[in-house]
């Protein structure tokens, strides 16, 4: 790519987020002016904060445009190739089955968990639960259990694009299980335990499950992307739900037994 390309392609892809945020800054000005009638405090921060956004989001989809949905997709085209999987053996190439593919199961956890640990939305969450709940919810206790959610919810998805299973029947289950957990979690953390869930579809893990998925789905034989390459982001926001109300429950009983000790020994 020459550099009147990128220079051409940043062009583009800044007008076209310019285009996307005029909305909201209509809106926001509009009911500043129209309805509240005040003018805007700090009028000049209010436009560069916007001018930061606009450059941000810019760099932001180049980024996903130009590395991550291309890292994605490569490893999963390179981890599913039937060389790697079952080296010359042109046998064992033509009977692979799904436990052949635990390769992609392990790189899915790995990058389920890595990314939703470095993701910004859900360490503005934990910092703020942390605060709220006066220290009783642990940044990184929330922090690892929503990852360990993730990365759990992403294998199965990749296990399911693999062996060609219908999506809802996953979902299906697992929503029963959180209804089921729901009902008997502490209360404290129901609500955060649901917003986990959105939390992790967001910036940093949204553009790497999903160049995973479609990467996985045009691979592996008999699989199409369109009907088996999406479904993994629905994965990432049950399961961190699930894992983050068995969080809580484990804390729960592990604090109850502690208490049993000590009131045994006095």
């Amino acid at each position: 790519m020459i550099f009147s390309d990128i220079i051409y392609q940043v062009y583009q892809t800044t007008v076209s987020t310019f285009t996307d945020v005029l909305p909201i800054v209509a809106i926001l000005f509009g009911f500043q002016f129209a309805v509240i009638r005040k003018p805007m405090p700090n009028l000049g921060r209010v436009i560069m904060g916007f001018f930061w956004v606009l450059i941000g989001l810019s760099l932001f989809l180049i980024g996903l445009e130009w590395a991550l949905f291309p890292i994605g997709k490569l490893m999963a085209q390179q981890l599913t190739d039937p060389v790697f999987l079952a080296g010359d053996n042109l046998e064992a190439i033509a009977n692979l089955t799904w436990s052949d593919y635990y390769w992609v199961y392990l790189f899915a956890f790995l990058i389920g968990f890595a990314t939703t640990i470095a993701e910004p939305s859900l360490i503005a969450v934990a910092i703020k639960a942390n605060e709220v709940s006066g220290g009783a919810i642990g940044v990184w206790g929330l922090r690892l259990s929503v990852a360990l959610g993730v990365a759990v919810g992403i294998s199965l998805g990749c296990y399911r694009i693999v062996v060609g299973d219908p999506i809802h029947y996953y979902i299906m289950a697992g929503y029963v299980i959180v209804i089921g957990q729901t009902m008997i979690a502490p209360k404290l953390i129901i609500p955060l335990a649901y917003d986990s869930g959105g939390v992790t579809t967001s910036t940093v893990t949204v553009p790497l499950v999903a160049a995973l998925g479609l990467g996985l789905a045009g691979t592996v034989p008999g699989r199409n992307p369109l009907i088996d390459g999406f479904g993994l982001i629905a994965f990432a926001s049950l399961f961190p739900i699930i894992s983050v109300m068995a969080y809580a429950q484990i804390s729960e009983s592990l604090s109850k037994r502690a208490q049993k000790k000590s009131q045994q020994h006095t």
